[in-house]
């Protein structure tokens, strides 16, 4: 489980397709940050990539490959970097982590693409995302939302276009200084929703409705229950 907090910027260093078209491809990303200290990424551990969950296969001093299947590359902007690219790197929470973000599993729900990025006062950002129509039911005013794995707040909805508010650190500490209109942007929406809709698709409100009536129904064995 990740918190959406940022902690490294990487570059991509190499992008390798598969033997086949409809099949994976392995990353290799530059760092620091994630591959120093006794809390560095070790092999077989998990990291958030662009707000993608991965699993690290190598490591090196200064670099780590990770693998994507072809789920990982048909529902992410994965399949767009190129070497040179930079990308948000956040490793997984532990026990003793501050809980600075919200709940982001790294399984990302699909893609969005940038509207506009356009500056405010004093080094703020207004981030707008068009997202796909089936995505709108999880995101709601002042809830959270990530996208490219950064943890934000929906400040706006506008149909199916989704605003922000970026403040000056958020721009200079992850990728958004990048990216161009019509980019590629992962969604992650909230976890609470799409439980939320779960519970509620088996909810059947006329059967709700007599189960109360009949537990509120004042007969003569109820109250001797309730010793009267």
């Amino acid at each position: 489980m990740f918190t959406g907090i940022i902690e490294e910027l990487g570059t991509i260093a190499e992008l390798k397709s598969g033997s086949e078209p409809s099949g994976g491809a392995r990353l290799v990303i530059r760092a620091r940050h994630v591959l120093s200290g006794k809390a560095r990424l070790r092999k077989g551990e998990s990291i958030a990539v662009n707000g993608v969950c991965l699993t690290a296969r190598k490591i090196k001093a200064r670099s780590f490959s990770a693998d994507l299947s072809p789920e990982t590359l048909e529902r992410s902007n994965l399949k767009t970097l190129q070497a040179g690219s930079r990308v948000n790197l956040e490793r997984p929470m532990t026990p003793s982590s501050r809980f600075g973000g919200h709940i982001v599993q790294g399984h990302v729900d699909g893609v969005g693409k940038l509207a506009a990025l356009d500056p405010l006062p004093d080094g703020n950002y207004w981030f707008s995302v068009d997202i796909p129509t089936e995505l709108g039911r999880y995101i709601v005013f002042k809830g959270s939302i990530a996208l490219n794995g950064i943890s934000l707040t929906v400040a706006r909805l506008d149909g199916s276009r989704v605003g922000v508010a970026i403040i000056p650190y958020t721009y200079e500490q992850t990728n958004l200084a990048d990216l161009q209109p019509g980019d590629l942007i992962n969604i992650e929406c909230d976890l609470l929703a799409k439980y939320a809709e779960k519970l509620m698709s088996h909810w059947e409100p006329s059967t709700v409705r007599k189960q109360t009536e009949k537990q509120s129904s004042p007969t003569l064995e109820r109250l001797l229950e309730e010793g009267f």
